[in-house]
């Protein structure tokens, strides 16, 4: 993929050693770093203010980012990063033209719509905060700005909840998963996603073409379950959720896209991609997507439909890369709940064994009987609901102290 903007050369690092290197972004401006595939990268914010996909980054402490990771450093009034990198296989570059400033503009509507609802808490009409999906091909930065707008809004107080339908990489828990778990404070740009609470169905394959039917039945009952706890709960229904879902937009992607933002009540709908025509193929699938869902919505008066910019720092990822990102989501994702550690990942195993296809009859015994099929092979698949396992029944837990950070513009 080609880059848009200038690489740190000699003249644009500051600093006699070769592992270390002082990079100076003016405001407005965004640093993009694709860290080497077999080494580490360690980096620290030394003056200044910036953050890294919504989520600011503490002053002088050093941030280790793993191989293969890519990631972006904002700075809005400028700021000087210090890295360490030994290998000098890390790919670090500036970029002065971002749409930084359209994915803010959005959030302040969205946060202009949760104090509204927040003041009418008692009106059912009224009291719903923005409930925000975002959709859009492969590799356009749905789940970037799906973590921009979660990390901005627990960053003023808020508890949005966040939604993740994308079964192929996984973003909360596992691939082969769809899961939901509220935000309480911005998203470590390391670690990200906590794992504490979340609502986790399991569908057990990569793709939903392989069975359409139990993916809508699981997008329905989680979805049944976020609107009961909404009901119960005035501050997070106000707080609204952000949707993420897959890179599939034709055919059946698109029905099942349908199908989420009617089972969800989205009234928020983000079209990522290409606006301009560097890439002919994505400006007009993005363009036609973007038409065809304003007049498939266009009987409900609440919705908007909005295209937004893909940032320039989204790097394409070909199938080999996401195999490698899939079995590193289930080798080293750590699920803590109440007992569902074991079963989350008896189903991962095999899922991985299988090739991410789900499990087919299996011959067991003498006898020659059929086990019950694995993920989506006919029956539907267990639920894996961390607050329900090895009966402890509890409700989703939304509470938690208030993470009151200073205005990302102050």
């Amino acid at each position: 993929m080609a880059y848009g903007g200038a690489s740190l050369g000699p003249a644009a690092a500051i600093g006699s050693s070769s592992a270390m290197k002082q990079v100076k972004l003016e405001k407005e401006s965004e640093l993009r770093i694709e860290v080497s595939v077999n080494n580490s990268l360690r980096l620290r914010l030394l003056n200044g203010n910036a953050e890294i996909f919504g989520t600011e980054m503490p002053p002088e402490n050093w941030l280790i980012f793993p191989p293969r990771m890519k990631f972006a450093i904002f700075t809005w009034y400028g700021a000087t990063i210090e890295m360490q990198d030994n290998t000098a296989e890390t790919t670090v570059y500036v970029a002065d033209e971002t749409p930084m400033i359209s994915y803010v503009n959005v959030h302040a509507v969205l946060e202009a719509r949760r104090n509204r609802a927040k003041a009418s808490a008692g009106d059912a009409d009224t009291s719903q905060g923005p409930r925000v999906i975002v959709v859009g091909p492969t590799d356009s930065g749905k789940s970037t700005l799906s973590r921009m707008l979660l990390s901005w809004a627990a960053k003023q107080g808020w508890k949005p909840t966040f939604v993740d339908l994308d079964i192929g990489q996984g973003s909360i828990t596992l691939p082969g998963c769809i899961a939901a778990t509220p935000i309480e404070m911005p998203i470590d740009p390391v670690e990200g996603i906590p794992l504490e609470m979340p609502l986790v169905y399991f569908y057990g394959h990569n793709t939903p073409t392989v069975n359409a039917d139990l993916y809508r039945v699981l997008v329905k009952e989680l979805a049944q379950i976020l609107e009961r706890q909404f009901a119960g709960n005035a501050e997070s229904r106000a707080a609204g959720m952000v949707i993420n879902t897959m890179g599939f937009i034709d055919g059946l992607g698109y029905d099942l896209l349908l199908h989420a933002i009617d089972t969800f009540q989205a009234t928020v709908v983000f079209v990522m991609g290409q606006v301009k025509a560097f890439s002919t193929i994505s400006f007009v699938n993005i363009d036609k997507l973007c038409s065809m869902l304003k007049d498939a919505l266009k009987q409900k008066q609440n919705v908007d439909v909005v295209k937004l910019q893909k940032s320039g720092g989204v790097v394409s990822r070909n199938s080999k890369f996401r195999a490698i990102a899939r079995n590193q989501r289930i080798r080293f994702a750590e699920v803590k709940s109440y007992g569902s550690t074991a079963l989350v990942w008896w189903w991962a195993r095999r899922w991985a064994r299988e090739g991410g296809r789900g499990g087919g009859p299996e011959k067991v015994g003498k006898e020659g009987k059929k086990k019950r099929k694995c993920g989506g092979g006919g029956d539907v698949a267990p639920r894996v609901r961390s607050h329900t396992e090895m009966g402890q029944q509890r409700r989703v837990r939304w509470r938690g102290d208030r993470f009151l950070r200073p205005d990302h513009n102050s």
